[in-house]
């Protein structure tokens, strides 16, 4: 689920057990397109990551929900 943004007043707008995500250019990295992740847990625990592809967002969001099982 691709949105313009991700939040409303500085609160991500993830809903439980949902990943939303949106890109950006970061002007002080030349140009480079990153995105900008959100997940929220069914707990309703927020992981939240900016990474420069969706497939290494997830990764991350898969590693920290390994961490979490433990």
């Amino acid at each position: 689920m691709k949105l313009n943004s991700i939040n409303s007043n500085g609160c991500s707008v993830c809903k439980t057990g949902k990943e939303n995500y949106t890109t950006f250019i970061a002007g002080a990295f030349r140009g480079t397109e990153y995105y900008q992740y959100d997940y929220r847990h069914t707990d309703g625990e927020l992981f939240s990551t900016v990474a420069k592809s969706l497939e290494e967002c997830r990764k991350q969001r898969d590693e920290w929900l390994s961490k979490k099982q433990e």
